[in-house]
C-alpha cells in the first residue's frame, strides 16, 4: 500500500490526508500542537466558558469549498450559523457601508450605487459556481471556463482603489475597500482588486458564517472523517529535522516555504530553492481578544447586527494605511477587523459576557503592542466600548508565530501579496506544489490559492502527489 506522512494538521494538511486516503493511501498526520487545528483552532483565554478563535474566525469560502462539500464534514458535527448581516463598514460622519449576503439588499441599501454595486459583482456571483474552480488552483492552467474567466480578468488586474472608485458614494468605496484589505497589501498596484472581488462575490454567494462551537469544528471534523477512514493523527510531533520524518512514499508539507527549504532545500534544484529563498512574508496581523460585558455600543446599529465590522475609515485613509503599513509604519488608526461571531453563535458566550475577535494590520514583523491602537479604533466608531471590557488578550506578531510556525513574524496569510506573488506562489510553475524532491509537496497556504479554510490548497497538492503515482 501507497503510504503518506503528512507534517502540519492545520485545514490544508487535512485535506492532503483525507484527498491521499480517498484513494486508498495510507496516510499519517503529524502535528506538532497538542490538538490539529493550525489556523483553526478554538477554545477558553481568560474567561471560562467564554469561547474564541484563535485566528480564523469567518468562513465564506469555507461553507463555500467544494472539497469540504464532497467529505461532507456535517456528518461529521460540522454546523454553520450566518449573522444577520455579514460585514459593516462604519464612517466617522455616520454613514456606514452594510454587506449582506444578499447582492440585491446590499445593492438597496447603497443608494445611487446600487446599481453599479450589481454590475460590478452580479455576473460574477450568479457565475460563481463555474468561475470559482479557475481562481481558486493554479494559475498556470487551462481554463475551464474561459469566458467567465476572460470578464473577471480585466477587473482584477485593477488597483483596489481604482476599483473602489467605480462607485459615487463614500458609503460604497470605504466597503468594498475593506473587502480588499483582507489582502494585507497596498491597494493602489495593479491586481489588488481581485482579492476584494473575489471576497465580496463568494459573500453573496455564501455568506459570512462561523462554524457552530469555533473555528476548530472545522478541523475537528476534518480529523474525524480522515479517522474514519483509517488515517492516523499523532499530535505533539515537532519535526525540526528531515531525519525525524518517518519513512513514506508520499511527504506532504503543510508548512510555510521557509520551513520546507529548512527541511528539504539541499535536496531540492537550485532553481527552486531560491524560489523558495525568495518566496516573501509580512503580512503580519496584531490579535486582541475581548471579553466585554453586554455588546459593543456602536454609534450605528447596523454593526450591532454583524458578524464583521471594519473600521479604516473612508477610502482615503484605508489606502493610506496600508500603503504606510507595507512601508514599515504603524498608523495611529490601523485597519482593523472585528468579528462578533457571537450574534450568529451564542454557545461561545457564557451569559452576558461576550466573545470580540479583533486584529489590527501591522508592519511585518512589529514588535510592538498595539492593544491600545486597536481599543481606540474600535472606541472611535462604539464611544464607550472601553467600559464594557471585562479581559483582554493580545498576541502580538511573534506570539502569532509561536502559536503556529507558519505564521512567519506574524503573517497569518501565508506570503505577502505583493507582484506577481499574489498569483504565483510558491513559485512560477505548471505544478506549484512540487519540491523538486520526490515524492515530497507543499500542502500550505503559501501555495495555490492561498489563505482561507477552504482545503484546496491540501486538495491540489494531494491531487499533484496521487498524479505522480499513477493514482488520478
Amino acid at each position: 500500500m501507497t503510504t503518506a506522512v503528512v507534517i502540519g494538521g492545520g485545514p490544508n494538511g487535512l485535506a492532503a490526508g483525507l484527498r491521499l486516503a480517498r484513494a486508498g493511501v495510507d496516510v499519517t498526520v503529524l502535528e506538532a500542537r497538542d490538538e490539529v487545528g493550525g489556523g483553526a483552532r478554538s477554545g477558553e483565554l481568560e474567561v471560562p466558558g467564554v469561547i474564541h478563535d484563535h485566528c480564523s474566525a469567518v468562513h465564506p469560502l469555507g461553507v463555500g469549498s467544494p472539497f469540504w462539500q464532497e467529505i461532507g464534514l456535517d456528518r461529521y458535527g460540522l454546523q454553520w450559523a450566518w449573522p444577520e448581516i455579514d460585514c459593516t463598514h462604519p464612517l466617522d460622519d455616520g454613514d456606514i457601508g452594510v454587506l449582506h449576503q444578499s447582492i440585491e439588499e446590499t445593492a438597496a441599501g447603497l443608494g445611487v450605487d446600487g446599481r453599479r454595486w450589481k454590475l460590478a459583482f452580479g455576473d460574477i456571483v450568479r457565475g460563481f459556481d463555474e468561475l470559482a474552480p479557475d481562481l481558486l488552483r493554479p494559475i498556470v492552467n487551462v481554463p475551464r471556463h474561459p469566458f467567465r474567466l476572460a470578464a473577471f480578468g480585466p477587473r482584477a488586474l485593477l488597483p483596489a482603489t481604482m476599483m473602489a472608485r467605480l462607485f459615487a458614494t463614500p458609503a460604497a468605496r470605504a466597503l468594498y475597500a475593506g473587502v480588499a484589505a483582507h489582502g494585507f497589501t497596498r491597494l493602489d498596484t495593479p491586481m489588488t482588486a481581485a482579492l476584494g472581488i473575489m471576497i465580496t462575490a463568494s459573500g453573496h454567494r455564501f455568506g459570512w458564517p462561523v462554524a457552530v462551537g469555533g473555528s476548530g469544528a472545522i478541523t475537528r471534523a476534518a480529523a474525524d472523517a480522515l479517522l474514519d477512514l483509517g488515517g492516523t493523527i499523532e499530535t505533539g510531533v515537532m519535526i525540526s529535522d528531515r531525519s525525524q520524518i518517518p519513512d513514506a512514499d508520499l511527504v506532504m508539507l503543510d508548512l510555510s516555504a521557509s520551513q520546507a527549504l529548512s527541511l528539504y532545500g539541499d535536496r531540492m534544484p537550485d532553481r527552486i530553492a531560491k524560489a523558495y529563498g525568495r518566496y516573501r512574508v509580512g503580512s503580519s496581523a496584531f490579535k486582541v481578544d475581548f471579553v466585554i460585558r453586554g455588546d459593543i455600543p456602536w454609534r450605528n446599529p447596523e454593526s450591532a447586527r454583524a458578524g464583521t465590522v471594519h473600521l479604516g475609515g473612508d477610502l482615503a485613509e484605508v489606502a493610506y494605511t496600508e500603503k504606510q503599513r507595507a512601508a514599515g509604519v504603524l498608523v495611529e488608526n490601523p485597519f482593523v477587523l472585528v468579528g462578533q461571531q457571537y450574534l450568529a453563535d451564542p454557545s461561545r458566550s457564557s451569559g452576558d459576557l461576550n466573545p470580540i475577535w479583533s486584529y489590527a494590520h501591522v508592519p511585518p514583523g512589529f514588535d510592538g503592542d498595539a492593544t491600545e491602537a486597536v481599543i481606540r479604533q474600535i472606541e472611535r466608531f462604539a464611544p464607550g466600548f472601553r467600559d464594557t471590557i471585562v479581559a483582554t488578550t493580545s498576541t502580538g506578531t511573534m506570539a502569532l508565530e509561536q502559536y503556529n510556525p507558519n505564521y512567519a513574524a506574524g503573517d497569518i496569510i501565508g506570503g505577502a501579496n505583493t507582484g506577481l506573488q499574489t498569483i504565483l506562489r510558491p513559485r512560477l510553475a505548471l505544478d506549484p506544489y512540487a519540491t523538486g524532491v520526490d515524492g515530497v509537496y507543499l500542502c500550505s497556504q503559501s501555495a495555490p490559492p492561498g489563505a482561507g479554510i477552504h482545503g484546496l490548497c491540501g486538495m491540489h497538492a494531494a491531487d499533484s502527489a496521487l498524479r505522480s503515482i499513477g493514482r488520478r
